[in-house]
């Protein structure tokens, strides 16, 4: 019977053999711990980006968390820099005033009659000298101008060339967003630098809003909502209600943008210098920070615009969704494409109520109030002010039209006999020309795009948040 081997013989003593202090041995202070021995604690890691911060940290993370930073802001920067221009021709076209009868002028040359002229028999004789026979000579001189009581001429139609202040881009030029973009650079008191007037305000708009509106919303649901009242999903007036919150707090900074963009960029008609300047020159003249957020022309065009731009972008795609054919439960993680689908044409039939009710508030916001100078925009605005939203909207649909760009009536020139000269072509006699609805809805076009761009990431992308800021456009 054999035996199995032993394994005395593969036993090795350890590297650090234990060692006793005798009991009489004076006390010494004990050997610090070997280092391969010791434990670390460990840091609990950050909840922004997974970095540890503490004491401890490695200045190359700390680096690396500031740079992620500044790359993030770089990032939202340049997205907002690359659609500003389209926003910038869809808010001029939307505080754009074009009256009804801006063709309809006084003649700048009328034919004076007989009676009340000093002119010779001669000045008559030596006239129809250099006149083909069969056609009667006519004389017309420039009808006098309207003047005020210090002499200068009254402005009489937006029309003329003469009055039209030199800052002002001729009414009716431009029809689509991109064509009043083009028109902006191509007009000598602007430039290149214009579509992008009010960018920085813009983009710390947009910042704070992506970032303070879930906060409102988590404190509403915190108090409105109970962990044991079992909800499957909160209710939808919850996001609503955090838009508008947020949006109000926010709107000082939205005003302040849309004077931005508005005013002429020729140094010396300029109302203000930049952001600050400009809020600081509401807050003093136009009634403090009170009447910054609580006059009438401000507060009531805020609510109802932010509060009809959320329900349609959270309430909408909830109501149309169960009646697409995909059952009465519809959500965004069961059918991303439907609930994208839903989204869109939510947004479309929304821009029927919500472009009105925007470009009223934009009309509104350009209008100064107290003792402050009125605003020199580059285009033409209204020369009395908007008494409020249901008098905006009675204006613009009753005084304006929407046959955009406006065209000049061309002279035929006819000789020979019995021929006449200088007679005018007749304008078109289109329903646009007698509407003004067509102003209501500026910017119509590029938005649809929008939610069209919207949907085909959501549809490619997954159902990650890939609007990128499009849905503001």
């Amino acid at each position: 019977m054999s035996t199995s081997p032993s394994l005395r013989d593969l036993y090795s003593p350890p590297s650090h053999s234990w060692t006793f202090v005798p009991p009489n041995a004076a006390p010494s202070k004990p050997n610090p711990p070997n280092p391969s021995y010791q434990w670390s604690a460990r840091s609990s890691p950050s909840p922004i980006l997974g970095l540890s911060l503490d004491a401890g940290t490695p200045p190359a993370h700390i680096t690396f968390f500031f740079r992620s930073i500044v790359a993030s802001a770089l990032m939202h920067y340049s997205s907002t820099a690359l659609a500003m221009p389209l926003e910038v021709g869809k808010l001029l076209l939307q505080i754009q005033w074009v009256p009804r009868d801006a063709l309809s002028t006084p003649s700048d040359t009328e034919e004076q009659g007989e009676d009340g002229e000093d002119l010779s028999d001669t000045t008559n004789e030596e006239d129809s000298y250099f006149v083909e026979p069969g056609v009667s000579p006519t004389h017309k001189y420039p009808a006098p101008k309207l003047v005020d009581d210090d002499g200068y001429v009254v402005r009489t139609s937006v029309m003329e060339e003469g009055t039209r202040p030199e800052y002002i881009i001729p009414v009716g030029t431009a029809k689509s967003t991109w064509a009043m973009v083009t028109r902006l650079v191509s007009f000598r008191g602007e430039g290149w630098f214009s579509p992008w007037k009010g960018l920085f305000t813009t983009c710390i708009h947009d910042v704070l809003l992506l970032n303070i509106q879930p906060s409102v919303d988590n404190v509403l649901s915190s108090f409105f909502l109970s962990s044991s009242h079992g909800f499957y999903r909160p209710p939808l007036w919850l996001p609503v209600v955090s838009h508008i919150i947020t949006s109000f707090a926010l709107s000082p900074l939205d005003l302040v943008r849309t004077r931005l963009i508005a005013q002429s960029s020729m140094p010396r008609y300029k109302n203000y210098a930049g952001p600050l300047d400009a809020l600081s020159q509401i807050i003093f003249h136009e009634g403090g920070l009170t009447g910054t957020y609580f006059h009438p022309h401000l507060f009531f065009p805020t609510i109802l615009d932010t509060g009809l731009r959320a329900f349609t972008h959270v309430v909408l795609p909830s109501l149309i969704a169960p009646h697409l054919g995909f059952g009465p439960h519809v959500a965004a993680d069961t059918h991303p494409i439907v609930w994208a689908f839903a989204e869109v044409l939510g947004g479309c039939l929304g821009l029927l109520v919500t472009l009105p009710i925007e470009t009223v508030r934009r009309r509104l916001q350009i209008q100064t109030r107290g003792a402050a100078k009125p605003l020199r925009t580059c285009v033409e605005t209204r020369p009395v002010p908007y008494n409020g939203v249901v008098d905006a909207l009675w204006h613009i649909l009753t005084e304006e039209r929407s046959d955009l760009p406006i065209k000049r009536p061309r002279k035929q020139k006819k000789g020979g006999l019995g021929g006449s000269e200088g007679d005018d072509e007749e304008e078109s006699d289109s329903w646009l020309r007698h509407t003004g609805i067509g102003q209501l809805y500026r910017g119509l076009g590029m938005r649809l795009t929008a939610n069209t761009i919207v949907f085909l990431l959501a549809s490619f992308g997954g159902t990650e948040e890939v609007d990128g800021g499009w849905a503001e456009l």
